[in-house]
């Protein structure tokens, strides 16, 4: 998992930062290397965020400690707070991700060092920010709660004042300033017209308009010679529609994005084009170069690869293909890949739990995932212990129940079959060994007899199924066309599903668009969990015993947690949750709208899912099903 600052580190990087005066050369050396523009554009979200840090502290500070709080003007101010925070939004969640988490973060307890291999070092960092003051004053403000509101209201100050003091000593170049807004944009697509960081308060179109304004503020400086210009236009037409259409659960969000946020992000894509000069490249799962969430080329497959040389090729995919569908991988010669991912289901297997590779009355642990998209993600296996394509594959050969199969015994089977070895040879060309991914004593090294023509070694097998995984990306759903603008690729009701799904429902603030799973947006680096509440079967409504990411990290907080799963090609992909209890779309509908494990009165602390009833109708529940099924790959 991506690993994020912990609170000490956060103190260090603010009292670092803050080390800094104007006296110092670094702050001259910063200044003489950024341009006019740049210089402006750094002032105006210092200046943006020093009023929002003055506002919450002249504000919401000073209402919070009242004797007696109205609740109505604690909402209020508490409101007008958010707005402000999004007015700087976009620069802070893109130049200090982490700070921003302190003012904006889920209210849910993060990890630190849950990458590490030794799980008793991972320790749980508790949520802070505006999401948090949000659960004080929301839905009723409790008079109890004025001591830890006023605590969580003096941290949003703190933490604002380390954000203050990165931008005073901050370089901004072009590319990134532009890079951050349309960045934003995939922001408010995703996240911000969901609900995902305001679920009580449900401002979002308000929320929204907000921090398309400050983009709007900021983007004329790239306009050349001051013409009007249609990204402008563009922009004061998507604020003006979000002023005008403000009912959360009424919001047209398949409108928006396809006639107004598409065009926005395409628009700030051609400003960053056209700015001379080299750009830094990142490797992230969404590409630089995308101009909406929606192009055909927007996800690299590779971004999870544990290095450059273990990147897709077509050979070393032919390869994969071939032992992937090779029952001698396995340790008794029955069982190929194949024989859990069938293409024909959306490479899952239509079973609740497939059986032990010996003892086929036994069923194994847990459901069989799709691997359709499965590259798109940071972590694998529902409890997510693995963390590339390659450990997840080297555990599944290795389970004694799944495969039982031997590393030194497949080297030595493919290296003493001609086939292979020219399929090697074609995926490994000179290649002897591939350095180690993950650690030093995880892979091992197999040498042979040079008879057989080359070395063939454990991490190229590994690597060449890894391949082949990655080649089964597609997102080419009929709602893809549509969001590529083809206008009839979707019926009404299906429309009307995709609306509920990224609002009512609220589907969405789980399952991120546009590839449906959990890997946060805009920046998609991130795998999420949820804590739902299974039940053990359809007829005991007891919570099922599997706790899922607590047996990985040992935090309390993720007890009964698993990874959340893609809706792309859920049609096919039936029976639904870990231990595969529901085998129909209706079944897990009615089990979200009930509120998970609550609707069932599973007595779950930590169900991180709603425990409220969403009050779908039957017709919209049909809706809904109906828009999923729109998402299967051709």
């Amino acid at each position: 998992m991506y690993k994020k600052i912990g609170i000490a580190g956060f103190l260090f990087m603010g009292i670092f930062i803050a080390s800094f005066t104007p006296h110092h050369k670094k702050f001259y050396t910063i200044r003489a290397q950024e341009g006019k523009r740049e210089r402006k554009i750094r002032e105006k979200i210092l200046n943006d965020i020093v009023s929002f840090r003055d506002y919450v502290k002249d504000s919401l500070l000073a209402e919070s400690g009242k004797a007696h709080v109205d609740t109505q003007n604690i909402r209020r101010i508490f409101l007008q707070s958010r707005l402000l925070f999004k007015a700087f939004e976009w620069a802070a969640a893109y130049f200090a991700a982490d700070l921003t988490d302190r003012l904006n973060g889920p209210p849910v307890q993060e990890i630190e060092n849950a990458d590490l291999l030794d799980s008793s070092i991972a320790r749980a960092i508790d949520p802070m920010g505006l999401q948090v003051i949000e659960g004080y004053i929301y839905p009723i403000y409790d008079e109890g709660d004025k001591k830890e509101l006023i605590n969580e209201v003096d941290h949003l100050i703190n933490s604002t004042k380390y954000l203050v003091s990165f931008f005073t000593d901050q370089q901004l170049a072009d590319w990134r300033i532009l890079d951050a807004a349309k960045l934003e944009i995939f922001r408010i697509i995703a996240l911000g017209i969901t609900g995902f960081d305001n679920p009580l308060s449900l401002k979002s179109m308000e929320e929204s308009a907000a921090a398309l304004k400050s983009l709007r503020e900021m983007l004329p400086a790239y306009v050349k010679d001051g013409r009007k210009n249609t990204l402008l236009q563009e922009l004061e037409k998507s604020i003006n529609y979000l002023h005008q259409h403000t009912d959360f659960n009424a919001f047209d969000r398949a409108n928006f994005i396809s006639h107004y946020a598409n065009s926005i992000s395409t628009g700030i894509a051609e400003l960053e084009q056209g700015l001379p000069g080299e750009k830094i490249k990142y490797n992230r799962m969404l590409n630089q170069e995308a101009r909406t969430l929606f192009d055909t080329n927007a996800f690299n497959v590779d971004a999870f690869a544990p290095g450059a040389e273990f990147q897709t090729t077509t050979p070393k995919v032919l390869l994969g293909e071939k032992l992937f569908y090779d029952v001698s991988i396995s340790g008794n010669g029955t069982r190929s890949c194949a024989s859990c991912h069938r293409p024909e289901l959306a490479f899952a297997d239509g079973l609740p739990k497939n059986t032990n590779i010996h003892h086929p009355a036994k069923l194994l642990r847990r459901n069989t995932p799709t691997l359709i998209n499965a590259a798109l993600q940071s972590n694998y296996f529902y409890d997510m212990r693995a963390l590339t394509l390659e450990e997840q594959i080297w555990d599944v050969i290795g389970n004694k129940e799944e495969m039982d199969g031997s590393m030194d015994t497949i080297v030595e089977y493919v290296s003493a079959d001609k086939t292979y070895q020219s399929l090697f040879s074609k995926a490994f060309p000179g290649k002897k060994n591939l350095s180690n991914p993950v650690s030093s004593n995880y892979y091992s090294t197999n040498i042979f007899p040079e008879n057989y023509g080359r070395e063939i070694n454990a991490e190229e097998v590994v690597n060449a199924l890894a391949a082949y995984v990655r080649s089964l990306v597609k997102l080419n759903s009929r709602f893809d066309d549509y969001m590529q603008g083809n206008e009839q690729a979707l019926s009404a009701s299906e429309l009307k599903g995709f609306n509920l799904f990224m609002g009512k429902a609220k589907c969405a603030t789980c399952h991120f668009i546009p590839l449906f799973n959990g890997i946060t947006p805009p920046k998609y680096v991130v795998s999420e969990t949820e804590v739902l509440g299974v039940p053990l079967s359809l007829s005991d409504s007891t919570l099922d015993t599997d706790r899922g990411y607590y047996d990985v990290i040992g935090i309390d907080a993720y007890k009964y947690a698993f990874k959340i799963p893609s809706v792309r090609n859920v049609d096919k992909t039936s029976p639904y949750m870990h231990n595969g209890v529901y085998q129909t779309l209706d079944l897990v509908m009615d089990f979200y709208n009930n509120g998970g494990g609550a609707g069932l009165r599973i007595n779950l602390p930590n169900q991180t899912l709603s425990k409220e009833n969403l009050n779908l109708s039957e017709e919209e529940k049909k809706d809904i099903i109906g828009f999923m099924k729109s998402l299967e790959s051709k």
